[in-house]
């Protein structure tokens, strides 16, 4: 089996009217184009095997922005990499922000949701299987939404399932996580915004959200 390098990456800054009382399927502000740029830009050079990136459009407008500075890489859509509820969380004891939260998923979100991250689990978080030629570890690069990074996050640790709350993955922000047949997974880096100006950094979430 192969060491895999699994690159982490929330979308970029998304386009809200401030009226939206629900979450639009909208694409990225002017500031979520330029932190998808300069990630590119941190990212070029890499050798990368596939960037992934979920259905919805802040997403995959990150993905084309990011892959221009990677042209030779492979783009493919999935709904793995999608803004799905990865646990049905029992609110109590949590933070009124997350209780309240929580409430709002619906019977089918809180049985499909949960479905569609262990399968994204299975598909990103371990090492490569047989039949991977060459002994260079495989990079994949996964562009999706803080959900799915905390909860990913929180099974690298091996951390209680109601541990993806509060993990708020920054707009452009990058998580690598190491998964070697040698040993449990390792966190190379989190939430790493380096290539952002202080101006372009922020987490997109309400403050309540922040636990």
């Amino acid at each position: 089996m192969i060491t895999r390098l699994l690159y982490l990456v929330r979308h970029g800054e998304q386009e809200l009217a401030e009226s939206a009382v629900e979450e639009p399927d909208t694409g990225l502000s002017e500031r979520g184009r330029r932190q998808a740029i300069l990630l590119g830009e941190r990212l070029r050079g890499q050798r990368f095997s596939a960037i992934h990136h979920g259905p919805l459009l802040r997403a995959a407008q990150t993905a084309e922005l990011v892959a221009t500075s990677l042209p030779e890489v492979p783009v493919y859509e999935t709904e793995l990499a999608g803004d799905h509820l990865p646990h049905d969380t029992d609110t109590a004891g949590l933070p009124p922000a997350y209780a309240t939260f929580l409430t709002r998923f619906s019977a089918a979100e809180r049985t499909d949701g949960p479905r569609v991250t262990a399968a994204a689990v299975r598909r990103f978080a371990g090492p490569v299987g047989e039949g991977t030629a060459g002994d260079e570890p495989v990079r994949e690069l996964v562009v999706t939404h803080t959900f799915l990074i905390g909860w990913l996050v929180r099974h690298a640790l091996d951390a209680p399932e109601r541990r993806w709350l509060g993990l708020n993955a920054q707009n452009a922000g990058l998580t690598i996580i190491r998964y070697s047949p040698a040993g449990p997974p390792n966190l190379l880096a989190v939430n790493d915004v380096g290539h952002l100006p202080p101006e372009l950094r922020g987490t997109g979430m309400p403050p309540d959200y922040l636990w």
